[in-house]
C-alpha cells in the first residue's frame, strides 16, 4: 500500500510545472492564430493589391487583439501559482 506521505509529496512537487505546461499551452492558440492573420492578409494583398493598407490595418488591428490572448495567458499563469 502506498504511503500518503509520498503521495502528497509527488503532488506538491507536479503542481510547480502545471503552471508552465498551461503557459505554453495558452501560446499555442495565439501562435496559431497569427499564423493564419498574417498568412490571409497577405494572401488577400496578392489577390487585391489596391486595398492593401486596408487590409494591413485590420491586420495590426487583429495582431493586437490576438496579442492581449497570449498575455492573458501569462498573467493566469501568475494568477492561479
Amino acid at each position: 500500500m502506498a504511503d500518503t506521505s509520498m503521495i502528497l509529496a509527488a503532488t506538491d512537487a507536479v503542481s510547480g510545472n502545471i503552471a508552465t505546461v498551461g503557459y505554453g499551452l495558452a501560446v499555442l492558440g495565439p501562435g496559431i492564430g497569427l499564423g493564419i492573420l498574417i498568412g490571409k492578409t497577405l494572401e488577400g494583398i496578392a489577390r487585391q493589391p489596391e486595398v492593401a493598407g486596408q487590409l494591413r490595418t485590420t491586420m495590426f488591428i487583429g495582431i493586437g487583439f490576438v496579442e492581449v490572448l497570449g498575455l492573458l495567458g501569462l498573467i493566469t499563469g501568475f494568477l492561479f501559482q
